[in-house]
């Protein structure tokens, strides 16, 4: 009787310790090996491989990103706050809930994901982003010492060039298009829309992301969020999520979570 009451305050504590997203009814299994060497590639750059959990926000990208209370509402654009409160009157049409894609930063804050680098034996020339979540999307930056294209036609992910400063990996970003929102709370931007993410494995299991955000569009002036991804257990992989747009399941279809506590 006792194991049976003190199991589950264990897992509990545990859980509260470790707040990772939810995934597929539970939640995603933490490396425990934090204390070997962050691995590098033969060239020396810092290699990125592995499943991760984080690093971007989910909820509200004021309060996950690290901001104080009210900050982005004291250089959000009037047209930038009426069309917040428009859509807070309609959360369900996140065009995340439709199976679309999250952007940037939120794009790394829900499910596990992977950087995968070409090529692995010398300097890379393109770095890609697989996410488990959606419709598998995935990213590319381009590694190769290009230019931004010069107007580039906006997407989802938008055109991204990236570089190594030390061990940080910079990617740079424009050309988005103004569809996806921020976080559930909606916030907004617009296609001026421009970041720059600065990726550091600051150890063998931890991952920080910093990310600042440009647009004129939107806000008054330019602001920068922090998070932090975990490396999840050995084994550990990307699995298959079927989701495409439209898809009528869950809040897009009127539906309720089937997997949410009861």
């Amino acid at each position: 009787m006792l194991a049976i009451i003190v199991l589950p305050a264990v897992l509990f504590a545990q859980a509260q310790q470790e707040p990772v997203p939810f995934r597929l009814g539970g939640l995603t299994p933490l490396a425990s090996n934090a204390t070997q060497p962050v691995p590098r590639l033969p060239d020396g750059t810092v290699d990125l491989w592995g499943t991760w959990v984080g690093g971007g926000e989910i909820d509200d990208i004021e309060k996950d990103g690290g901001l104080k209370p009210g900050e982005l509402d004291s250089i959000m654009l009037p047209s930038t706050k009426a069309l917040m409160a428009a859509r807070a009157k309609t959360p369900e049409k996140d065009p995340h809930n439709f199976c679309l894609p999250m952007g940037v930063p939120r794009q790394a804050g829900a499910f596990p994901w992977r950087f995968v680098q070409y090529p692995t034996h010398t300097r890379a020339t393109h770095m890609f982003v697989l996410f488990e979540g959606n419709a598998h999307m995935f990213r590319q930056i381009f590694m190769d010492g290009r230019k931004h294209a010069q107007d580039p036609t906006p997407t989802w992910f938008g055109h991204s060039i990236g570089h190594w400063e030390v061990d940080t990996l910079v990617i740079d970003t424009i050309g988005y298009n103004d569809k996806f929102w921020f976080d559930r709370h909606g916030h907004p931007h617009t296609e001026k829309l421009h970041t720059v993410e600065r990726w550091t494995r600051v150890t063998y299991s931890t991952l920080t992301n910093e990310v600042t955000i440009d647009d004129p569009g939107a806000y008054s002036k330019p602001f920068t969020v922090k998070f932090t991804a975990k490396l999840s257990k050995p084994g550990d992989e990307l699995m298959e999520y079927v989701c495409l747009e439209n898809d009528q399941f869950g809040l897009a279809g009127g539906y309720d979570n089937p997997y949410a506590e009861k």
